[in-house]
């Protein structure tokens, strides 16, 4: 179980790269598509200016071709997260692989006799960086993501003869991984089409649930949460088949995000799809509102002399939560010493993604649900599309929901979240910023005992040789908002600055 969670842990980071590519290819995508759509333009005159105009399609246009290109996005990003070392070389080697696994797929389709002419999406198939292929989207691009990653650890050091000298080490690793990608693309040639029709059934089943699958979704989503699990679980739904499959533009369009950014950009839309709401709109209602109201309610539970010290703590976490949609540093504040709040919150946040689907919003957004997200992809869509006002009706009474019960609990349970320690706890020793890459190693055992240094948008991940060697004390005193520790690998929360605290190690590591 240890090395369960230490692979998944490692495989739920590789996707944080590409992911992290999305705000800003979102943010293109829903102002330059919102304000160049017709009907925005004809309901805003001032907006029909020519040159404003071109700049709100070019913008659309820049955004719109990273969701088209997703595939090898995440192929080439999951391959740089799960690569040891030498990440560039395993980059390119995705890169080459994601070409030729097409190629293949294409001349298998051509010899079989079943390369589809007009309606390509109707048989399954599409086009992939120019080449017409079975539609396997991002599930493709994560498969050779990871092939390329395992081939790229295993050989990267590989010794050949003397005449062949030249191709050794990582020279070997793009030409190793184009052979399997063809393996590989035989494979999906013969296994895709059956694992489309099943997809399709179990997509089928999930809808089929109604708004109860939807409220067990954001349940098991909430979850996953603190083991930083939770990538693994939201984004088939979010970029392959299981999050539903749509014809928009005579393409088929795979995976809730990737039809909403299609729809996005397609001018005859009038509604979002419905998927929409069932995978992402109810996050609005608890991060704009309901963690905002727990941060609230732990601030009037707070000793009166601790106050001040924690309003500026819980200020910026609700903050956080409410503007960009990243919650880690709020739900850390109580996961551990009331885990009991975080079961309430993770029944809360199913319920919200039930609403979400009862009220039919269709809220999109790029990796969060922020208030950021919420005017791109809601106010400035419209209520027609998106029914945007019922994030404000269901969410207000979402923010006294979240308010009053974690204000009764903490009371009645006396839970010591923070604020309410014992004077010792709430004086515990913080490090400079100067010394934290050098307290975190010792915390982690010293430089010997730790083997990968990674993050994602929140957590610093570290895979370790020997977890007996972690001092969580000393880890607590360099600002972290929480530790998970699954055997080899740790899990230092530190929250949207991360990346920060991780440059600041790597480099203390290579001095």
């Amino acid at each position: 179980m240890k090395k369960a969670f230490e692979k998944a842990q490692q495989f739920g980071k590789s996707f944080m790269l590409p992911i992290a590519v999305l705000p800003a290819a979102g943010l293109l995508l829903g102002i330059g598509g919102a304000l160049s759509n017709p009907n925005t333009v004809s309901a805003y005159p001032f907006l029909d200016i020519a040159w404003l105009q071109a700049i709100f399609i070019i913008m659309s246009a820049a955004g719109n071709i990273v969701f088209a290109n997703l595939p090898i996005i995440f192929a080439v990003g999951v391959a740089v997260g799960l690569a040891r070392s030498d990440k560039g070389t395993a980059g390119l080697a995705a890169m080459i692989g994601y070409f030729v696994m097409n190629s293949a797929i294409n001349a298998l389709l051509g010899l079989a006799g079943e390369l589809a002419e007009g309606n390509l999406a109707g048989a399954g198939q599409g086009m992939a960086v120019g080449i017409q292929t079975l539609e396997t989207g991002v599930f493709g691009g994560i498969v050779i993501g990871i092939v390329a990653a395992s081939l790229h650890n295993k050989y990267n050091k590989i010794q050949l003869p003397q005449v062949l000298g030249f191709f050794g080490g990582s020279r070997f690793i793009p030409i190793v991984v184009s052979f399997a990608s063809i393996f590989v693309g035989a494979a999906l040639f013969v296994v895709w089409p059956y694992f489309q029709l099943f997809i399709n059934q179990l997509g089928a089943l999930v809808t089929g649930t109604g708004e109860i699958g939807t409220l067990f979704y954001g349940f098991i989503l909430r979850m996953l949460g603190p083991m930083g699990l939770h990538h693994i679980f939201y984004l088939p739904f979010w970029q392959t088949a299981l999050g539903g499959t749509m014809e928009i533009g005579g393409k088929l369009i795979s995976g809730t995000q990737n039809i909403f950014f299609a729809q996005l950009a397609d001018p005859s839309t009038t509604q979002y799809y419905e998927g929409v709401s069932r995978f992402m709109s109810g996050r609005f209602i608890t991060m704009m509102f309901g963690l905002p109201g727990a941060a609230l309610a732990i601030y009037h539970c707070a000793k009166k002399e601790n106050r001040k010290v924690v309003a500026g703590i819980l200020l910026s976490a609700a903050l956080t939560s409410f503007l960009t949609g990243i919650t880690e540093p709020l739900e850390f504040s109580f996961l551990f010493v009331a885990p009991l709040l975080y079961v309430v919150h993770a029944i809360f946040d199913g319920f919200a993604f039930m609403m979400a689907d009862i009220f039919n919003i269709t809220v999109g957004q790029t990796f969060s649900g922020g208030f950021i997200d919420f005017i791109l992809f809601g106010i400035l869509q419209g209520v027609d599309k998106t029914n945007w006002p019922y994030v404000l009706l269901v969410g207000i009474p979402w923010f006294f929901l979240y308010y009053f019960t974690f204000r009764y609990l903490i009371r009645k349970k006396n839970f010591k979240v923070i604020g309410r320690e014992d004077k010792e706890e709430t004086t515990a020793q913080q490090v400079s910023a100067t010394d934290r890459a050098k307290t975190i190693v010792e915390g982690l055992g010293g430089r010997e005992n730790i083997e990968v240094v990674d993050c994602c948008a929140t957590r610093l991940r570290v895979t370790i040789k020997d977890e007996h060697q972690v001092k969580e004390d000393i880890l607590q005193q360099t600002g972290s908002k929480g530790i998970v520790k699954k055997g080899t690998g740790v899990q230092i929360i530190y929250g949207p600055q991360v990346t920060i605290v991780k440059n600041e190690v790597e480099e203390y590591l290579e001095q």
